[in-house]
């Protein structure tokens, strides 16, 4: 049995892992960072699409206001890393990068490996030892070593004085990442947050949302709400300018699919549907022409009727978006699409309005955490402290990364986090 202590043990080698080990170790630090995966970084390999979107074009502010009320969080770790410094430290290792449309900055070469090798370079450096294909099983307090830990591995019993927990979520759990420090961590005294599927597609039972798949729609607003909001609350504003019922509301592009919505803003707003008692409890519904107000589009079908009244409607409402999408929602509204302008009544032309600018798609859950970017839930925030990741419960255990209960949008946003959370640990222990 090896009982070597060393100063400070990192469990799991992905993005916060990998910045925490390196960090202690340039500290003189004595770190040993293990991983049960037979690579480190697997999450990183297979993010973005395999290229790896490190981080969001912005500034700490930035970062922050994507995470919503848990965003205050970050302030240090970001003080500590944040975006600037991040891509600065990547091209230190020789990695370029870019921004793409929308603020994604991903690495040059479009390969997510080229991140992780910039990692692995400067993680080399510090002289951290690394330990790949080494699952720990159980982690303890350790009677034997003031205020210290025992970490019970596939192989070995080892000994830190400071423990790093940095073991993701249940997100891809083919990464491995399949939630096992939650019950180290609850076991020693932790909160955790129910942990469920986030950044994640979602399924509907809608025949017609299934015979559009394959269709984008570059430019839709999503709202979930919650139905059970009192009518006294539903007119109240809240910090954000959303109502109490609704839940989230986001704007990107969405994408239909064979088992339901995907996209962006489909992403982006799952986290809702996700942490509802049932996917039954909330109502999502689509804006598809977010930039026509309803009166407008309304009076602009009215004028129609006397400006082109011979034209079909549904071939002039095309010249807006897909012919597919358009039959659809006409057939939602049970106008027939070749109705011409003319012939359209004031209801008919209300209840098209309503399709196409307050649609409702029943949802029936999500793809679960294998299809899930991100894990929401986790481990309490207000457990640990902020200013340095370690524990307010256990001292000397530090956690960073995606076991916190920490989630964002879309965009880069989470891997900040990662980096940032994981840095601040590794110059806290």
């Amino acid at each position: 049995m090896d009982t070597v202590p060393y100063d400070v043990i990192v469990v799991g080698a992905g993005a916060a892992g990998l910045l925490a080990a390196t960090r202690s170790a340039e500290r003189s630090r004595r770190t040993l960072l293990v991983e049960k995966n037979r690579k480190a970084g697997v999450k990183i390999l297979m993010s973005g699409g395999t290229r790896c979107n490190i981080t969001h074009d912005c500034d700490a502010g930035g970062i922050i206001a994507a995470f919503g009320s848990a965003g205050s969080f970050l302030h240090s770790p970001l003080a500590a890393l944040g975006p600037a410094e991040l891509i600065a430290m990547l091209e230190e290792e020789g990695l370029a990068t870019k921004v793409e449309p929308g603020g994604k900055i991903f690495p040059q070469s479009d390969r997510a490996a080229d991140v992780l090798n910039a990692l692995r370079r400067r993680l080399e450096r510090s002289e951290a030892e690394v330990s790949l294909g080494e699952a720990v099983n159980d982690v303890r307090r350790a009677a034997d070593v003031a205020g210290g830990f025992h970490v019970a591995t596939s192989q070995r019993e080892l000994v830190c004085e400071k423990l790093v927990i940095t073991t993701g979520g249940k997100s891809y759990p083919g990464c491995g990442t399949t939630g096992d420090g939650y019950r180290w961590l609850a076991t020693l005294g932790h909160t955790i947050r129910r942990p469920r599927p986030a950044l994640v597609p979602l399924t509907t039972d809608e025949p017609w949302v299934h015979e559009l798949s394959g269709i984008t729609i570059p430019d839709v607003k999503l709202q979930v709400i919650d139905p059970d909001a009192t009518e006294s609350a539903k007119g109240k504003r809240r910090r954000g300018g959303l109502p109490p019922g609704v839940l989230i509301e986001r704007r990107a592009s969405l994408l239909f699919t064979h088992f339901g919505l995907s996209g962006p803003v489909v992403l982006d707003v799952s986290r809702a549907v996700t942490g509802a008692p049932g996917p039954k409890s909330v109502r999502l519904f689509a804006d598809f022409l977010p930039t026509r107000p309803a009166a407008d589009l309304e009076n602009q079908l009215r004028g129609l009727a006397s400006a082109d009244g011979k034209r079909a409607m549904a071939v002039v409402v095309a010249e807006w978006l897909p012919r597919r999408l358009v039959d659809a929602l006409f057939a939602n509204a049970g106008v027939p699409p070749d109705r011409r302008a003319a012939e359209l009544s004031g209801v008919e032309r209300n209840r098209i309005v309503s399709q196409f600018k307050s649609c409702e798609i029943r949802v029936t859950g999500s793809r679960g955490f294998e299809k899930a970017e991100v894990t929401a839930g986790g481990v309490a925030l207000d457990e640990v402290d902020s200013r340095t990741m370690e524990s307010k419960l256990v001292p000397n255990l530090f956690l960073a990364g995606e076991i916190l209960d920490l989630d964002g949008f879309i965009g880069g946003y989470n891997f900040q986090a990662a980096f940032s959370t994981g840095w601040l640990a590794g110059e806290s222990v």
